[in-house]
């Protein structure tokens, strides 16, 4: 560092009420500062305290409730406050992951987006010192008729799929919804899941002074300024001024930058690492400071630039992407810039962590910002904002919702309709058997990749249903909790834990905070419950445009535990004569369902119940029939009901194109029979298995107090209702499977 003497500098402009209304100050937010300050801020440091007080990464509406999420277990190794949570699987290994935002980015520019998003979720990931072995992502988009749609689409989707085939690590599984209140503001949530050794993890506390703070990867430029602002921001008619806050991704750098990181991480050399994501080199600094309980200096001459001309405002708020801060040991500077120099990447020490407590920002030999990290990093207001709860509609019977004509053509109907329609469209342009450890592709319940030369695998998924949600966010968000843990446990995995993305409106508004805490209150219940606790994730708030929320949209990502790659499902049916088995309660749930939505064109009532008792003991079940080698293919029962599943089953089997018939049995009990097919009862599994089998399957599920019924038997070529009527499994493919790749190609 150059110990030439600084000064203050006299000539920062004056700062206005316009300014300060542009940095997203709200309310008593500027008078609070001044007071904390004690003077006037320069306007570097006005910019450093509006990215740092932002929704985005202060968490001011949302903090005092996540508090009261489960997050810890005798599995867990790093909960929530991380890049990103750690779990254990055993034998020295760990799985490392997270799920996050880049919502607005990707209504302004969809493909640089939600790259970035990518980007940035993986950075969080290797940055604990783990490589990336699988991505997904839970996309929402508005309805197929808005202008924007396909455009949208079509971003979103080539950014997923340019950055991560880029990158070289698959893509395996993920959800994408189409819905009218996602019209004006789109969500694109990424998550990142990486393998490490439990005794090489990384964090982010920047202990010890005098300590070199060195800055790798690529050169920062314009990109992305005020990101984290515009992120906590609602949308209007001017959002599509905001695209210069859109960053740029590389991921040919990130790649190197993966490399490198883990190269040096093979050393011992570093002592704490953080990426530079939302509010970049503030954010990455004053955190790494605060957490370590020093102070640092930093000199942004030495930062490297990509633009000529950068001030310190611009270089302190810059988000430019594939960038990342280190603290190293004394000494070891020459030997990780070796390691950055052969990957091409940049090196620079940009600064030094002292025993002042204080941020201390020099360009060209002047003060830009001189602030006491515990404040900068810990004085944004925490707001306990009124909310009123989300009364829950009432429960609707199967009687009040109407019959259809048929019940294979209404089959039909809904598998070709944009909620229920094959995305093979979409997870085809990702690359997801790159890296040549995914055992379970995408398609099914949950994703499962090995965990690299051992017998292990990592189940992945991740899921939610919005309009429960919007219903009754409590129980919405324990069915959304509850169906990743299904889909876990119907591959054969133990379930592990999870992470979040809320992704809600604007927290002012009571209604709004009230969805917001009774998913907390709903998600809480259910991972405590379960034993499924949350290591990490995001809140996107301000989800809404000229006063128009988003639904309420709590995407839970769940990850769980193969011991043995050799005993798993997947949900296509792979043997003639076998019987279908359903596990599970049925009482015909047609409220919210997609039956209701699709066939009546309404969407009321309560949505289903969910019960954790049920699910815990279904779960074990399964998971042990699976390991047994008892059943031949599971599926759990989802979006659609019950003859949705089957279907699903019978089209994915055979050899994946030709499929596997089934004979459906008559239902012998007091409920319509539209309830019976397409209720969304919930804790449900449908059990492929040998006909020696099936007593021995339903007797079990029996001493559980579980209802069990045989629902029918596989072969031919055809979905037939037995004594009625039947569909050529050829006809309902194509159904299934025309409707996105026709609607992206239309123009």
């Amino acid at each position: 560092m150059d110990a030439t003497p600084v000064k203050k500098p006299q000539d920062s402009p004056a700062i206005t009420p316009e300014m300060v209304a542009s940095h997203g100050f709200k309310g008593d937010e500027y008078p609070r500062l001044l007071k904390i300050l004690g003077r006037d801020p320069s306007i570097t440091e006005l910019g450093i305290f509006s990215v740092m007080w932002s929704e985005h990464c202060s968490y001011k509406s949302s903090r005092v409730w996540l508090k009261t999420l489960p997050t810890t277990g005798p599995q867990v190794i790093q909960g929530p406050g991380e890049n990103a949570g750690v779990v254990d699987l055993g034998d020295g290994d760990c799985v490392v992951f997270k799920m996050e935002s880049h919502n607005h980015p990707s209504y302004i520019e969809p493909y640089q987006g939600a790259a970035t998003g990518v980007g940035g979720i993986m950075r969080d990931v290797f940055t604990m010192g783990a490589r990336p072995v699988a991505n997904l992502n839970a996309l929402r988009f508005g309805a197929p008729d808005h202008p924007k749609t396909r455009h949208l689409v079509s971003g979103v989707v080539s950014g997923i799929g340019g950055y991560g085939n880029c990158v070289g690590v698959p893509t395996v599984g993920g959800e994408t919804n189409f819905d009218t209140g996602y019209n004006n503001n789109i969500l694109v949530n990424a998550m990142c899941v990486g393998l490490a050794r439990s005794d090489k993890i990384f964090l982010s506390a920047a202990k010890g002074v005098g300590l070199p703070v060195v800055y790798v990867g690529s050169k920062t430029g314009r990109d992305g300024i005020h990101g984290a602002t515009m992120a906590s921001a609602e949308f209007d008619e001017k959002s599509a001024e905001k695209r210069p806050t859109v960053q740029v991704g590389d991921p040919f750098t990130e790649k190197l930058l993966i490399e490198a990181c883990l190269e040096l991480m093979a050393t011992d050399a570093i002592i704490a690492i953080q990426d530079m994501g939302a509010a970049g080199l503030t954010s990455s600094t004053s955190e790494m400071a605060d957490k370590g309980g020093v102070g640092i200096a930093l000199d942004l001459d030495n930062v490297p630039q990509r633009e000529s001309g950068m001030t310190a405002y611009e270089m302190m708020l810059s988000e430019s992407q594939e960038r990342m801060l280190m603290i190293l040991k004394p000494g070891r500077e020459a030997e990780a810039e070796a390691i950055f120099r052969k990957w091409g990447l940049d090196f620079a020490v940009i600064g030094i962590t002292t025993d002042t407590g204080r941020m201390v920002v020099t360009h060209h030999g002047r003060i830009e910002a001189d602030l006491p990290v515990p404040v900068l990093a810990d004085s944004a207001p925490m707001y306990e904002r009124p909310w009123v709860p989300t009364v829950p509609p009432k429960v609707i019977l199967p009687e009040w919702v109407p019959a259809p004509n048929t019940l294979l053509g209404t089959l039909k109907t809904m598998l070709a309709h944009p909620q229920l329609c094959s995305r093979r469209w979409i997870w085809e342009q990702y690359d997801h058997m790159v890296m040549g450890d995914t055992v379970v592709r995408p398609g099914g319940d949950a994703a499962v990749v090995r965990v690299h030369g051992t017998k292990k695998g990592l189940a992945v998924t991740c899921d939610v249903t919005p309009r429960y949600v919007a219903a009754d966010p409590a129980m919405g968000t324990k069915q959304a909790v509850a169906e990743t843990y299904r889909n876990l446990i119907a591959v054969g995995a133990d379930p592990l834990a999870i992470t979040d993305n809320m992704n809600f409106g604007n927290p002012e508004r009571p209604e709004v905070m009230g969805q917001f805490v009774g998913s907390v209150q709903g998600m809480a219940e259910a991972c405590r419950v379960l034993d499924y606790p949350v290591v990490s994730g995001n809140v996107s708030l301000y989800n809404e445009t000229n006063g128009v929320s988003i639904p309420p949209t709590p995407a839970i990502g769940g990850v769980g535990l193969v011991p043995d790659t050799a005993h798993i499902a997947e949900i296509g049916l792979t043997r003639s004569g076998d019987v279908l088995v359903l596990i599970g309660r049925e009482q015909g749930w047609l409220g919210q369902s997609l039956y209701q939505q699709i066939m009546t064109e309404t969407l009321e009532g309560a949505p289903p119940p969910v019960d954790l008792a049920d699910e815990l003991k279904a779960g074990r079940l399964v998971r042990a029939l699976i390991r047994e080698e008892k059943v031949s293919a599971v599926h759990d029962c989802s979006d659609g009901g019950l003859l949705i599943a089957i279907a699903e089953m019978a089209l994915a089997g055979g050899n994946h194109r030709s499929g596997m018939g089934v004979e459906l049995f008559p239902y012998e009990g007091k409920l319509p029979m539209h309830a019976v097919w397409f209720g969304e009862d919930q804790g449900r599994y449908v059990l492929a298995v040998a006909p020696g089998d099936a007593e021995e399957v339903i007797e079990r599920a029996r001493l559980l107090a579980l209802p069990a019924r045989i629902v029918g038997r596989t072969g031919g070529d055809r979905l037939a209702l037995r004594g009625e009527a039947f569909l050529p499994l050829d006809e309902l493919r194509e159904a299934h499977e025309s409707w996105l790749p026709r609607f992206m190609s239309d123009h």
